[in-house]
């Protein structure tokens, strides 16, 4: 829930190299308070059939920065390449070698209290892209 002294975070994953959502993406959150100040882990979660991760833990009060850190590289090594082998549109042949280039992909923002922000990552074997969604 958001009050005026808590900021929310919302995440989600696209594979952009099969055009779907990127499902069981291992994502951490951590907080803290102030530039400098030390990160204090709060959780994770994966990412659902929509590449949706709805279960990320609340930030506590007072929090302004935010780091989600996405384990993209056990995603490419099993999990897309079965997606990818399930859809008919899907690439054959990732050309992906053994696995992502960016094994792990790490996003720190800042937040303000009472602001949701939403943290898409659009990503593929060799690159990624994030942006501040709605």
């Amino acid at each position: 829930m958001t009050t005026s002294t808590t900021a929310s975070v919302s995440t989600h994953v696209l594979d952009t190299s099969v055009g779907r959502p990127a499902r069981g993406v291992t994502v951490r959150i951590a907080a803290r308070r102030g530039s400098s100040g030390d990160w204090q882990p709060l959780g994770g979660s994966a990412t659902d059939a929509d590449g949706r991760c709805k279960d990320l833990p609340a930030l506590p009060e007072g929090t302004t920065r935010v780091r989600l850190d996405f384990e993209v590289e056990a995603y490419f090594g099993t999990a897309a390449q079965n997606q990818a082998d399930a859809q008919q549109d899907a690439p054959a042949n990732r050309d992906s070698g053994a696995g992502a280039f960016f094994p792990e992909v790490t996003v720190t923002f800042a937040v303000d209290p009472g602001e949701h922000y939403h943290v898409p990552l659009l990503l593929n074997p060799f690159g990624y892209s994030v942006y501040r969604g709605s």
